[in-house]
């Protein structure tokens, strides 16, 4: 065997030991005012180009807005006052597949689906503290208030 098929060969087995599914949730792209992600017991301010993974909770202050590109080209924008929890989030983008659950517990968050709830509608759900919405594809705002 030549050094170029070996190489080729090395090459090929590190490209399928990666895999393609995405280890963070999604990027930050805005952030003004008060905004910050709860991870690990810790609390962090946002700023764009920070990365949100699944368990994060992103949250807001009352002059706080976040704009956040999930993997699947979701966006979600939380206004101020807002918390948001990643519950549940998946996707490979070799096959366009995954799930997302996200609970928004108080707060407004608009959405623009991606990828995930075009390819797999029901694979993608919000929740509030009462009600759970099943994404068919499309833009919508939710709004939720503690109680």
């Amino acid at each position: 065997m030549s050094w170029a098929h070996a190489i080729v060969l090395v090459l090929g087995l590190l490209a399928s030991m990666c895999g393609t599914a995405a280890d963070y949730g999604g990027v930050v792209k805005t952030a003004r005012g008060d905004a910050y992600v709860e991870r690990a017991g810790q609390r962090l301010p946002l700023k764009p180009e920070d990365r949100v993974f699944q368990g994060d909770r992103v949250a807001t202050g009352v002059d706080g807005y976040v704009g956040i590109t999930m993997a699947d080209e979701t966006l979600l924008t939380l206004g101020p006052g807002a918390l948001l929890a990643i519950d549940t989030y998946t996707f490979d983008a070799r096959t366009q597949e995954g799930n997302f659950l996200i609970t928004l517990t108080r707060g407004v968050l608009s959405v623009v689906t991606g990828l995930i709830a075009k390819r797999s509608p029901d694979s993608f759900v919000v929740k509030t503290r009462i009600s759970t919405m099943g994404v068919r594809g499309t833009e919508f705002i939710v709004e939720a208030n503690e109680l």
